[in-house]
């Protein structure tokens, strides 16, 4: 049965902001926003802790109540576009995409309720 996301998309920003903090590394720093074109989708930046000063950009959109697709929009480094193939994105991209879907499964009693 295929389970239609029934939240609002800004409860669903609002429980992302509280929620996604404790899946981050320390010093990363992140924002949620809502995707103006896809109410089942989040928008969401991360910037990662360190010299390197890359941000990337993900687009979050819930597939149904319980399954998150993640896409990679945008890598920056330095506030310049950088080749998003590099490993040091690589792994960061991994790495932000795990914490993601371990956000969305600590969301489910919100979403899937």
């Amino acid at each position: 049965m295929d389970q239609q996301l029934q939240v609002d998309q800004q409860q669903l920003v609002s429980a992302w902001q509280e929620r996604l903090p404790s899946f981050m590394d320390d010093g990363d720093s992140y924002s949620v926003q809502p995707d103006e074109a896809n109410r089942k989708s989040l928008l969401i930046h991360f910037n990662a802790a360190g010299r390197q000063s890359y941000s990337l950009d993900f687009r979050c959109t819930y597939v149904d109540s319980r399954e998150v697709a993640v896409d990679l929009l945008d890598v920056e480094k330095a506030g310049l576009h950088t080749d998003e193939r590099t490993d040091a994105v690589q792994q960061l991209a991994q790495r932000y995409t795990r914490q993601i879907h371990e956000c969305a499964q600590d969301l489910k009693g919100l979403t899937n309720p």
